[in-house]
């Protein structure tokens, strides 16, 4: 599959740059949506947060504001890729009707768009955290790699998710309504260990353990907990992986049932 993918960069690159354009084409704000969309998540996890700081009688600090920005990124990221990728194959049923090349590279070229926006925005947080003065220590250096798990768990359950999309079109739906609610069941607005001894239960999900191993590292300047970091990269590679081997396997059956 990397070989192909490797030899067809070019169209990947192209339906890479025509989803952006397609995006922002006619757009007023342009690429400010890509940083728009973000301070939204913020501004809702904000007035989460002071709920949740007045009902316990905590006052709301500024570490806890700077850990919802520095989580609302990827977790956006997450669902425009996911949300994207879904519809890919289905959205291009011409392309894959008429002419070879790799399917692989219609989801990946969605998720590269997604990619794009999370830069940008990635860009305008940095200065943001400058401002704040939110300070680095050595363990940001672990951010790049956390990057990495999370968009290979992105990548592979967009794999799963745009090929059983392709056989059963309601599965478009269920995904909206999940990554609609699903902000609410991970630890985007507050933090795991808000749930004591049920923390596992949200750092089960790959999803949540990434999240909190970026909050560690960036915001907290502490080493991430080596347990759920080790359980959250081997998941996203596995992730992967079966989603590379659950594309390819239905893949032959592509064309007669879109």
């Amino acid at each position: 599959m990397l070989g192909e993918i490797i030899k067809y960069r070019d169209l990947l690159f192209m339906l890479a740059m025509r989803d952006i354009r397609i995006r922002y084409k006619q757009a007023i704000m342009g690429f400010a949506w890509a940083i728009f969309m973000p301070i939204m998540a913020i501004m809702a996890g904000v007035i989460v947060k002071l709920a949740m700081s007045f009902v316990s009688g905590k006052p709301l600090d500024l570490q806890g504001i700077t850990s919802i920005t520095v989580k609302v990124l990827p977790w956006t990221f997450f669902v425009s890729a996911i949300k994207f990728s879904v519809n890919s194959l289905v959205s291009n049923r011409t392309l894959i009707t008429k002419i070879y090349f790799p399917r692989e590279t219609l989801p990946f070229g969605a998720i590269l768009a997604s990619l794009f926006d999370f830069f940008i925005a990635l860009c305008s947080l940095s200065i943001l955290l400058a401002i704040a003065r939110v300070g680095i220590s050595m363990h940001i250096l672990l951010v790049p790699f956390l990057l990495i798990f999370f968009i290979l768990f992105t990548t592979g359950l967009g794999l799963i998710l745009s090929s059983a999309n392709l056989f059963y079109r309601d599965v478009k739906y269920i995904v909206d309504t999940i990554l609609m609610f699903g902000i609410f069941f991970t630890p985007v607005f507050y933090s795991s260990a808000t749930f004591g001894r049920w923390q596992a239960l949200l750092l089960i999900n790959p999803i949540g353990s990434i999240l909190e191993a970026i909050n560690d590292s960036v915001v907290l300047h502490q080493m991430p907990d080596i347990l759920w970091l080790s359980y959250a990269g081997l998941s996203s590679i596995l992730i992967f992986l079966l989603g590379v081997r659950f594309f390819r396997r239905l893949e032959p059956q592509f064309a007669e049932r879109i």
